[in-house]
This record gives structure tokens, sequence and C-alpha cells, in this order.
């Protein structure tokens, strides 16, 4: 077997009587996680550690060491889950004396050094089983810098020597794996990502796709507009790109395929508009949670920011698509395009829930009880149609679901909690951000260049959420430290994380699209960062304008809009070049005015917003009415 940095093991897919008994354990503890943070106020320390613990235990029997272990548990794999069940009794018992502790001053018990250890490992081995080598070798090597490194040099050196330093900062405190990422993924991400499996199980997931399919399979290139508009509105549910591009694009890419799209485009378009899921509101992704927690901002304020952003994400990906489908002359939507009037009839129940999430966060209430609101919604909107209506098994399952689709995240997150605490610890942050500046002497565009780049570099075969954990933590010090506000920074540093699962060579999003096109997932990766490249530019516009994250006036908010649409159609039309150059129409100087253009459209002063709205308009109405004289046929379809 060839090692991967990506490669996780195997999820174990149980059957009959085992797959009962693990949905029914899998739901009480989502009942429990409900419970937890709906009824009841919960110390963050004793949360955190029935979560990891309860979490620790499901995971090390529902998943296995490899990717080629068993089917059934091994002894191996009981022994762990035992391990963690008893540590979690063990500390829940002890809870009380834990948070009495005075840290650094008070010594470990026995059991509570072996515990410590144990759970600390225990969060390691799952992080490897759920996420791969990749992140788990960040952890350890910022583990053993954070043991060792007082045998490194100034600036880098520190004076920590004691293992038992670490592992009370890191297991007995908030401050490490049941930090900020835990606190969240245990509240927050969990009850929305209830609220998506919910509306899942219950149809929600068709609707969407048929109501996509109505608006837009008509038209040239309908499959791939399909494609976007449908994993737009799944992804804000998941959450996740990966997920997203496996239960949408099982259907849309065969669908691409079979009506002369090539493989590459078909899983190109799936996972370009899949990633941009986990930046669309109201539900956006577990790593928007995180960064509201971690910057303080409240929850709706970040769903506010990320809307216009979101929109123009999408505006470049579906022109882009639209482009190369009138070029191509590609075919519509297959026959048997649902009728909108009947698509709605049967699923406006999907539509309440979302109305009520947006509803009660707009109100002011917390995220938890938002989520908590939503996924009541689903299961009594349902009600109200014998063809959506839930059983009490379907609940029960989408429970146990819930559980099983959080363990990557959660045991991603308790790992970024370790590294989060030992970056405190060690002041390794700081440090880092010291660095980033020097390398870029302190210039503005230069730094957040390095940012970015960083933070994909970053993010190559990682979770979002620990691709932005780490990002945070290690680059975000770096762009406050030379004037740049909170908000617009983490933002920035939030776009890219969400894009490294776009990006080569990794590509984690891609390598789940091309096990459906039956295509190598790099070249997959390549045509989805084309077709991304309005995202790839736009966070930059966060520190320019902040105008675009709703900071600012009607005015001027509504202008970056407008600035923004004819700037992502701009660029769009730049980066089609490919399938616009035998109208003669799409030179390079032009691709460089339409860039130039997009960039002066969302400037903050109005005067040279509205020219550069102006001038681009004009390029973009001269090539329409060129190449619309010039006609030109299609490519090869294999192109």
């Amino acid at each position: 077997m060839t090692f991967s940095l990506v490669a996780t093991g195997r999820r174990r897919t149980f059957d009959g009587a085992s797959a009962k008994a693990l949905t029914v354990v899998a739901a009480a503890f989502a009942c429990w996680v409900i419970y937890a943070n709906l009824f009841v106020i919960s110390d963050p320390l004793v949360l955190g550690i029935l979560f990891v613990s309860g979490i620790l235990t499901i995971l090390f029997v529902a998943v296995g060491h490899s990717p080629r272990a068993p089917e059934q548990p091994t002894l191996l794999d009981w022994a762990l889950s035992a391990l963690s069940l008893v540590a979690g009794v063990f500390f829940f018992i002890n809870s009380e004396v834990i948070s009495d502790r005075i840290t650094l001053l008070d010594p470990f018990t026995g059991p509570q050094f072996f515990f410590g250890t144990a759970l600390l490992l225990l969060t390691l081995e799952a992080t490897r089983r759920t996420t791969g080598a990749g992140l788990t070798g960040i952890v350890t090597l910022f583990l053993i810098y954070n043991w060792f490194g007082y045998l490194l040099p100034p600036p880098f050196g520190h004076g920590i020597s004691d293992f038992s330093y670490l592992l009370d900062i890191l297991v007995f405190t908030t401050d490490g794996v049941f930090g900020v990422p835990v606190q969240v993924v245990a509240s927050y991400v969990f009850l929305f990502v209830l609220f998506g499996t919910l509306l899942s199980k219950a149809g929600g997931g068709e609707f969407f796709f048929n109501l996509a399919a109505a608006a837009t399979g008509n038209s040239r290139g309908g499959p791939a507009k399909v494609a976007v508009i449908s994993s737009g509105l799944y992804g804000t549910m998941s959450g996740s790109p990966t997920s997203d591009v496996v239960a949408t694009g099982s259907i849309t890419i065969p669908i691409m395929r079979r009506l002369g799209y090539s493989k590459r485009f078909a899983g190109a378009v799936e996972v370009a508009a899949s990633t941009g899921g986990s930046a669309m509101p109201p539900i956006m992704g577990s790593a928007a949670f995180i960064l509201a927690e971690y910057t303080g901002t409240p929850y709706r304020e970040i769903v506010y920011a990320a809307l216009i952003p979101a929109f123009l994400y999408y505006i470049g990906v579906f022109c882009q698509v639209h482009f190369r489908a009138v070029h191509r002359d590609l075919k519509p939507y297959p026959d048997g395009i649902p009728n909108m009037s009947e698509t709605f009839v049967l699923g406006w129940p999907f539509l309440v829930p979302i109305v009520i999430i947006i509803s009660v966060l707009m109100a002011g209430y917390s995220p938890v009880f938002t989520a908590g609101a939503g996924a009541l919604a689903v299961v009594v909107g349902t009600l109200f149609s014998k063809k959506t209506r839930m059983t009490v098994w379907q609940v029960i399952d989408a429970l146990g679901e819930t559980t099983l689709r959080i363990l990557p995240v959660a045991g991603a997150c308790a790992a970024a909690g370790l590294v989060i605490g030992g970056l405190s610890m060690t002041g390794l942050g700081m440090k880092a951000a010291s660095v980033i500046i020097e390398i870029s002497g302190g210039a503005p565009g230069f730094t957040l260049l390095l940012a970015a780049v960083v933070t994909i570099i970053l993010g190559l075969g990682m979770p979002t959420p620990s691709a932005y954990i780490l990002a945070a933590v290690l680059v975000g010090p770096a762009l406050t430290k030379i004037g740049f506000p909170v908000l617009e920074s983490h933002m920035f540093l939030l776009y890219y994380a969400i894009l490294s699962a776009l990006t080569p060579p990794i590509a984690v999003a891609a390598l789940a699209a091309a096990a459906i096109a039956d295509e190598d997932p790099f070249i997959i990766a390549f045509d989805a960062v084309r077709l991304a490249a309005v995202g790839f530019l736009m966070p930059f516009v966060f520190l320019w304008n902040p105008a675009i994250l709703g900071q600012g006036t009607f005015f001027d908010i509504g202008l970056v809009a407008v600035g923004g649409v004819v700037g992502a159609i701009a660029i769009a039309v730049s980066f089609e070049w490919i399938n616009l150059r035998t109208s003669g129409v799409a030179t390079w100087p032009i691709r460089g005015l339409l860039v130039v253009g997009a960039a002066v459209s969302v400037a903050p002063q109005t005067i040279i917003s509205l020219a550069g709205i102006a001038a681009t308009l004009s390029v973009l109405g001269a090539i329409y009415f060129q190449a619309a004289r010039k006609s030109p046929r299609h490519s090869a379809p294999g192109e």
C-alpha cells in the first residue's frame, strides 16, 4: 500500500444488529450533547472531557487503524475504546478536583498522570485514523518542539523542559485538548451538523437538487449549473467540501459525463462548487464557528460579513461554467427536468427550517439556540406532508449519523487544541508572526501574499477547521501586528483555509471527485483552481475595501456589491480565455485589462470604483459583441 498523507483508517460499515447497536449508541451520545447544550449550563472543562472521551469511545470502534483494517473491530480497537471510556469516567469523577488544581504548582497523582498521558496519546491516534498522517505529523512536531524546544538557540528556544509541565497545560486546562476548537465542535458545530443531517434524511438534499435543476436545467451547460447551485445549497448544510462532493457529485458528475463534458471539467465543477459551500451563509462550515469564538465576534456578524463574498464566489464559478457551455454548445439537462411549481409544492417544508434559522440568528439568539431551533423545525416541518414525514427510526438514525459525521472534525479539533496550547505555552505563535513580518519587511501587500501562501500550505491535506486554526495561531498575529483589523484578517485566513481543499498537490476535495469522475485528481484540482479564481483573489479585497464584508454605509456596501459582480464576471471571462481565444477577443492585454478593471471596480474610493465599473462594463460589452459576430464553433469535446 502506498503511503499517503491523507490516507485515513477504514470507516466501518456494519450491518444487521451491529449497525443498529452503533446507531443507537451514537444517537444516545447525540442526545446527551443536545441536552448538555440546550438544557443545562455545563462547565466548559466538564463538557470538553465528556465530549472528547465519548467521541473517542465511538471512534475507535467505528474507524479502523488503516485503510485495510478488518471490517469488525479488533481487540486493540476495543481496548482503545474502553481506555477512552475509562479515562472519561476518571476525568468526570475528578472534574472538581482538576478544576481546583493550581496549574503548574500542584503535583500530579499517579492516576492523573496516567490518564492524562493516555488521553494525549489517544487523541493523536484518533487524529491519525480520521485525518491521516499529515495533521498528525504536524501536531507531533509541535509536541516535540514543546518538549525539547529548550535545546534550540534564541529566538526559537523556550524554557520548558519537563513533560509534566506540557501535560498540565495540554490536558488539565481548557487551553489544550479541551480548548476552543473542541468547545465549538461540542456545541455549535454538532448542532448545525445535526440540522443538516435531519434535513438530508428527510429529503432536503433531493429538494435542493431538484430546485437547482428546475432553475437551470434547460439552459446550455445545465448539469454543470445544477452542480454549482445544488452544491452551494448542500454545502451550507454539510460545511465539508469533501462530503459535499461525495453527496452531490455522485449525481451531477455522471450526468455531466453522459452529456459530453470532459472528466476533468465535470470533476472540477463539482469540486469548486462544493468547496465554496463552507463559506456560504447562513450555516457555513465548522471553521466559521471557530472563527467567531476565536475572535470574539458574534456569529451573526460572521454570517453577515460572508454574504457578499459567497455570492461573488458563486457568480465567478457559474459564469465560467456558462462561458464554457456556450462556447462548446454543451447540452442542457436531460429529459425529466423537475417542474418548479411541483418542486415547491412537494418541498416547501424544507424551506421553513432555513427561514427559521435565518430569522432566529438575525434576531440575536446564540448559534447554539439557533441550531437547536432549526433542527426542531426540520422534524416539525416535515410532519405537514406524508412524503417528507420522518419516522422515529429516521430521527434516531439522523442522530447517530450526526455523531459519526462529527468524528473526523472532533479528532482534528482536539489535535488542533494541542497545537494552540503548545503555541500559547511556548510563545511560538508570536515568534512566527515576527518571522513573517521580517520576511515581508512589514509591507502590507507582501505580508498578505505570504499569509495566503502559508495558510494554503498549512491546509494541504487538512480538514478546513484544522487549516484555519493553524493559520489563526501562526499567521493571524502577523496580520493584526501590522494594523489589519481582526475580523477582516481572520476572514482572509478562513477563505484560504477553505480553498486549500481544492489546491494542488493534495486537494482533498479533488481526491473525492476523482473517484467518481475516474480522472487524475491532480488534473481536476488544477481546473478547479481556475474555476475558483474569484475566491483566490477576493480575500485581498477584504482588507482593501472592508465594505465587501458589510463594514460601512449602505451606499458603500451596495457599491462594492455591484463592483464585485462586475469584477467577478470580468475575472471569469479572463480566466476562461481558452474557450474565447478562437474568437480573437481574449488576447493577453485584454485579459490583463479585465483583471485590473475588476480590482478597480471594488476600490474603496467611490469615484475610482464607479469609473472602474463603467470601464470594465465597456470592455465586457465589446468582447460580447465581437464574439457574437465571429460565432466560434466549440472545441473538441475532450478539451
